[in-house]
């Protein structure tokens, strides 16, 4: 079984739908796994959730899908961030509140665990160097972990109490073994690795591996309809440059 290993989608319907036909390249998937953020930053929410659901995905909650339907305060968010999720909440409808409101901060399935931040706090805590992974692993009840967040594709290997880093580029294949590794697919709707292709990755359940892919994707519409909705400049300009 192949399975889609997606993260922080963040609104951007262009993305969402550039993955969905890149994985088509590799041999299609039959499940998604998605580690939150489903909205925020971008111009169309209920469009990715709706093309979400009929993917009918396991799905963790991100601090962007939380805060947008008011489980938790926008005080900790920079402005630009918390002003494109107020713009965001008001363009869900019910159904689209239902579906975040629902959406667990944690999911354990096979021997993964899914979160959206990390297993110590999976909504919020940002997994981004060795020291905090090494400190994660001691919340791990499974050998694997998945996560986003950071928007960076990475995976972190346990070494005798540490945690080895690794950056993850398109093509590259991860095999899982006995270690236990947390492992980042990168973001699909606001890369930050100055690479601003969408990135994802596919785990195959037969041949135990993942690989991280990315694919590009029409920038330009994703920035003229977040200028026409008036999101803050900032998040436009960012999409270009991936950082």
């Amino acid at each position: 079984m192949k399975y889609l290993i997606i993260a922080d989608i963040h609104s951007n319907l262009e993305a969402l739908q550039a993955v969905l036909e890149d994985a088509q390249n590799y041999g299609g998937f039959g499940n998604v796994w998605c580690m939150g953020d489903v909205v925020g930053y971008g111009p169309d929410p209920s469009a990715c959730i709706k093309l979400l659901k009929q993917l009918d995905p396991l799905c963790v909650s991100g601090n962007h899908d939380l805060a947008a339907v008011g489980k938790i305060d926008i005080a900790d968010f920079n402005s630009d961030a918390a002003r494109a999720n107020r713009w965001t909440s008001g363009q869900l409808s019910d159904e689209d509140r239902e579906f975040l409101l629902m959406l667990p901060e944690v999911i354990v399935e096979d021997d993964f665990t899914i979160v959206h931040g990390s297993p110590r706090m999976p909504a919020w805590e940002y997994i981004a160097y060795s020291f905090t992974a090494a400190d994660n692993f001691k919340y791990l009840t499974t050998r694997y972990c998945l996560v986003g967040h950071t928007h960076v594709p990475c995976v972190f290997e346990e070494e005798e109490g540490m945690a080895n880093e690794g950056y993850m580029s398109h093509g590259d294949m991860l095999a899982l073994g006995d270690k236990r590794l947390i492992i980042n697919p990168g973001g699909v709707g606001q890369p930050r690795d100055r690479d601003q292709r969408a990135s994802y990755a596919i785990y195959d359940s037969d041949e135990h591996n993942i690989f991280n892919y990315r694919v590009p994707y029409d920038i330009a519409v994703t920035q003229d309809k977040m200028e026409q909705a008036g999101l803050p400049q900032f998040l436009i300009s960012r999409l270009a440059s991936g950082i």
